[in-house]
């Protein structure tokens, strides 16, 4: 992986620092609802709005967030990841997250964002550990987290839905 918090580039993804452009392939994300199953379900247009605003503060106040990944050969759009700041259960943690497009399931790519993540995360914030979750029966999500190197540490209530939570700490 390549790049700085503001951009990646992995071995077939280049992802981007969320933008307000990113709103419109944001909204054919959330509207997809065999994605958004396991991520709280469909969101409106005024909710993907609120979503990308909060996110893009994000990156204001911390110099780090969500990238939108394309692949790099073809430009197409694969889906959203990164981290961000999240408070399970009152404490304060940092996410890695990925969502992708239908189309992107089952190739790879959200190991290739999560990795990348990572590699932000630890090499170049100097981050401690971080924390990533899902939904218990998300088997797909759970390979991913365990393919990177997170572990199984517990169950958590996040909004009122038990999800498994998983960790690594820095090497």
């Amino acid at each position: 992986m390549t790049g700085g918090t503001s951009g990646v580039t992995t071995p077939r993804l280049t992802g981007t620092r969320l933008c307000p452009d990113d709103f419109e392939a944001l909204c054919a994300l959330h509207r997809d609802p065999a994605v958004m199953a396991t991520l709280g379900g469909v969101r409106s247009d005024a909710q993907t709005r609120a979503y990308l605003t909060e996110n893009l503060e994000h990156w204001d106040r911390h110099g780090y967030g969500l990238w939108m990944f394309r692949e790099r050969t073809s430009g197409a759009f694969v889906g959203r990841g990164g981290l961000r700041h999240v408070t399970l259960e009152g404490t304060p943690e940092i996410e890695v997250t990925y969502a992708l497009t239908q189309a992107s399931w089952g190739r790879g790519y959200a190991s290739e964002m999560a990795a990348a993540s990572l590699e932000v995360g630890f090499g170049q914030l100097g981050l401690k550990d971080l924390v990533a979750f899902a939904l218990p029966d998300n088997h797909a999500s759970r390979r991913v987290m365990e393919k990177v190197g997170l572990r199984y540490e517990r169950d958590i209530a996040y909004h009122d839905l038990r999800h498994v939570l998983y960790r690594i700490r820095a090497p």
